[in-house]
């Protein structure tokens, strides 16, 4: 069980599409698993604003929808493990499960496809998370 009093987990949702960001946070809830602490939410629709609220620091998972327009979330993640010193870990939605070798170019530790799947998503995180927590 998680501790009491823990404090939240911070989870930036980056897509252009506001349904994507939604069906994200609905999937996750606010307690995606028993042993880790509730989730906290901050969604962003442009890509530059990906880039300030991480050069910012304080989150502990990042989620990319890598068919985001006009900058989609792989090139932003390749950004983002390549100039942020201890980057938390980031997850990429796909266009499709083919597209699972871009996500490993992007240096994304993890990809789901879409549409999303709110277990399959579920498991991609708590594994990311939990690696944090630890």
């Amino acid at each position: 069980m998680s501790r009491p009093g823990a404090q939240p987990l911070h989870v930036l949702v980056y897509s252009s599409n506001a349904r994507t960001r939604d069906e994200v946070r609905l999937a996750l809830g606010k307690r995606v698993h028993p042993e880790l602490p509730d989730l906290t939410y901050t969604d962003v629709a442009t890509g530059p604003m990906v880039i300030q609220l991480m050069d910012a620091g304080g989150f502990d998972l990042v989620i990319l929808d890598g068919e985001a327009a006009p900058v989609g979330g792989m090139g932003i993640a390749k950004q983002l493990k390549d100039e942020i010193d201890d980057c938390p870990p980031v997850l990429v939605l796909t266009g499709r499960s083919d597209d699972a070798w871009l996500a490993n170019w992007s240096r994304a530790e993890a990809a789901v496809p879409h549409p999303i799947d709110p277990v399959r998503l579920g498991e991609a995180v708590v594994g990311l998370l939990r690696t944090t927590v630890q």
